[in-house]
């Protein structure tokens, strides 16, 4: 297949003009390469990167925690026909035994053309401090172990890419020692203050789990995970950008202060998203959700009710430059679980996910 007369976003940022070339999934460099020549006139459009969501939970109804295939795969699809081509599902804090049904009941399951790639599972839980739980269930929480990261990584079919952890928990420090190099370590749902986070981030943590929500504010006296994140330069940050996690010009900021190549943008999405109002379940509570406004009884933000294609139009709505919201919702992610040299960026060799957008942002294809 050619894709004829987009503007292309390039790796630097900038739009050319320009064919591209597709051949049984993949990106190549020219005509001669591709059998199929059918042609696509995409004259007025743009070509961006399918995106990447590295921090979701579910979908249209469904959740990865219902540790259920069929859901899953109902949320891949959802995903996909919303411009998100890579996703990493993400489970919360529950009892060893559900996460380990859970984990499992990925491994192995077939996908079709049309649902997200499963690009990797986010472990969000259960090692995190009860006092910054959020939606996380305080009865499961516990400490940091190796040998239950890795029987749960095994269970998947070793396919787990983040794990958050609260690094003052005890044997923190000993499991980023020990997993630096088997998983991306992402500090979270945490009291952490500078110190401890920046001697977490020195063992090897070099990823923040939503940035802003449950941890301490970035204070004066106290930067605490914010400040400890600024501070070392290969620290990637998660965002969510839905309207209601972060203000809009503290939106600005984490991206004044981290620059384009560090800030992630996530959904954070949850089982309302993309249904209508009503009460939904996010790590056995209920969650009431409102004009996209998702939260337990008790008004703890529990999720978003949002997808990733939203939250970049809704970073360029509140001022972020148009190549950095795009390289913050596709490279950026696809680097920080060590994916990048296959999806990303529309770059001959990865895979052909391409997403064509009007001025306006709004999808008028999905590849």
């Amino acid at each position: 297949m050619i894709i004829k007369n987009a503007m292309v976003f390039q790796e630097d940022g900038t739009f050319q003009k320009k064919d591209i070339y597709l051949e049984k999934g993949f990106l190549v460099s020219s005509e001669e390469e591709v059998t199929d020549k059918t042609e696509i006139d995409a004259s007025g459009l743009k070509a961006i990167p399918g995106l990447v969501d590295v921090h979701s939970h579910g979908a249209f109804g469904h959740d990865f925690c219902d540790a259920d295939p069929e859901g899953l795969k109902v949320i891949l699809k959802y995903e996909k026909e919303h411009g998100i081509t890579s996703y990493c599902p993400t489970s919360m804090t529950l009892a060893k035994e559900k996460l380990l049904e859970i984990f499992a009941s990925v491994k192995d399951m077939e996908t079709s053309s049309d649902m997200a790639r499963i690009a990797g599972i986010n472990m969000e839980g259960p090692f995190v401090d009860v006092k910054k739980k959020g939606a996380q269930a305080s009865e499961h929480i516990c400490p940091p172990d190796p040998d239950f990261f890795r029987l749960c990584n095994e269970h998947c079919g070793n396919i787990i890419k983040l794990v958050t952890l609260s690094p003052k928990e005890e044997g923190a420090m000993d499991f980023i020692r020990e997993l630096k190099d088997e998983v991306m370590i992402s500090l979270g749902h945490t009291t952490a203050d500078y110190n401890c986070a920046k001697a977490a981030m020195d063992a090897g943590a070099a990823h923040v789990t939503h940035l802003f929500n449950a941890m301490p504010p970035f204070a004066h006296r106290d930067p605490g995970v914010i400040g400890a994140a600024l501070d070392t330069e290969n620290c990637m940050a998660e965002l969510i950008c839905d309207g209601y996690h972060i203000h809009p010009s503290m939106i600005r900021a984490a991206f004044k202060m981290f620059g384009e190549e560090r800030i992630c943008l996530i959904s954070d999405s949850m089982m309302a998203t993309g249904m209508p109002d009503g009460t939904y379940e996010l790590g056995g509570q209920a969650v009431y959700m409102k004009d996209r406004f998702a939260a337990l009884s008790d008004g703890t933000l529990a999720g978003s009710a949002t997808n990733l294609f939203d939250c970049m139009k809704k970073a360029m709505e509140f001022g972020i430059p148009e190549s950095t919201a795009i390289f913050a919702a596709t490279r950026n992610p696809a680097k920080s679980i060590g994916i990048y040299d296959k999806v990303g960026s529309i770059t001959p060799g990865k895979y052909a996910d391409i997403l064509l957008v009007d001025e306006a942002y709004n999808l008028k294809q999905i590849l």
